[in-house]
């Protein structure tokens, strides 16, 4: 097949945009080859699970599916029922970014709650938790995200607490782990530590986003938090039938801690671009959140997004407040960062002489 894009090309917008890892590649061709057992009843699949139990403990369980909203709904719908809620931020994928699939698919209400950080609070969820009558929505499940959607963190006394709440009023802690890898390898403890150990009842595992091709996970660390997750990855359209190359992803990121690696040098690059516009004083840019994984949030001055996007892609986040997202991806460079942040330089200092 002739080759349709350029690979020397590079963009800031999202870490989606990155390819499949080479060791994930070398996986899949490993995994090829003859017959394998169909629907998950492979040795690829259940060394997988062996992986996890020795990451997280014994007991866990995984159910490997294609994509994020996939583990997302499959996970939650495990853990609600049908007159049940979701607390999460209001910035969290599920109830932003994942086309209403929580509530058309799923059948439960995401009960949002305004943060400007993305982190929820135990006070918050006790705010939120409600009076359970028959004319409401019952908040069954907390759900966090792990890089959060603004790039921030939640640490691990953080999350202890916000589990300890939860379970306290009765409901089960869900936790987005799409950027797991960057938190991990940002707050640089054990997996086990800030999950299960902290009270996180079941977790999305995401693979995509640091190098698999399309491989992600429901990871159920209470089983007693979960009802009838097999049966609903297969009627929600998550169930591989040749699941053992969605495993055999998973597992490829899992050894020699690829996944931490692939992280760690991710974060560092969004650490460098921060970094470097720091260094070379550009004026202009104000930096709107912290930066703790792979994301840097900032404001421009006006036209300067447009007129650096001619060069290099990345996302507005808020465009009225000229609020721009950048995200960097486990094969950024620093010559890649170095480039941008020259980019950068030129444009807004420009703006701004221009203002």
């Amino acid at each position: 097949m002739e080759r349709l894009h350029d690979p020397s090309w590079r963009g800031f917008a999202s870490d989606n945009y990155a390819g499949v890892h080479p060791e994930v590649m070398a996986a899949l061709a490993a995994a090829n080859g003859g017959h394998a057992t169909a629907y998950g009843d492979d040795p690829y699949t259940a060394a997988l699970r062996e992986q996890f139990a020795q990451l997280l403990g014994a007991g866990t369980e995984i159910f490997p599916v294609f994509n994020g909203t996939g583990a997302n709904v499959v996970g939650l719908q495990a853990m609600v029922t049908r007159w049940g809620g979701v607390i999460a931020p209001d910035l969290a994928h599920v109830n932003t970014d994942e086309g209403g699939a929580p509530e058309k698919v799923g059948g439960f209400k995401i009960i949002p709650v305004d943060v400007p950080d993305a982190k929820l609070t135990p006070d918050l969820v006790r705010a939120h938790a409600g009076a359970r009558g028959v004319h409401t929505i019952h908040p069954q499940v907390v759900s966090i995200t792990q890089s959060t959607e603004m790039g921030t963190l939640y640490s691990t006394e953080e999350i202890r607490a916000i589990s300890q709440t939860a379970h306290d009023l009765g409901m089960f802690v869900h936790l987005d782990g799409a950027r797991i890898s960057n938190a991990a390898a940002a707050l640089s403890v054990p997996l086990r530590e800030f999950t299960r150990d902290a009270g996180v009842d079941v977790m999305s595992f995401g693979g995509t986003k640091i190098g698999t091709m399309g491989a992600e996970a429901i990871v159920v660390m209470n089983p007693d938090a979960v009802s009838g997750v097999e049966f609903l990855r297969k009627n929600t359209m998550q169930l591989s039938s040749k699941m053992r190359f969605v495993s055999a992803q998973l597992l490829a990121i899992l050894e020699d801690d690829l996944w931490l690696r692939a992280g760690a040098h991710a974060n560092a690059m969004a650490a460098r671009l921060r970094r470097g516009i720091e260094d070379a004083g550009v004026s202009g840019v104000t930096f709107t959140q912290k930066t703790e994984a792979n994301a840097v949030f900032a404001t421009l001055p006006a036209g300067a997004a447009d007129r650096l996007r001619e060069h290099v892609r990345f996302y507005d986040w808020n465009a009225e407040a000229r609020e721009v997202r950048w995200l960097t991806s486990w094969d950024t460079t620093e010559a890649d960062v170095d480039r941008f942040v020259d980019l950068i330089a030129q444009h807004c200092s420009s703006a701004d002489r221009r203002a």
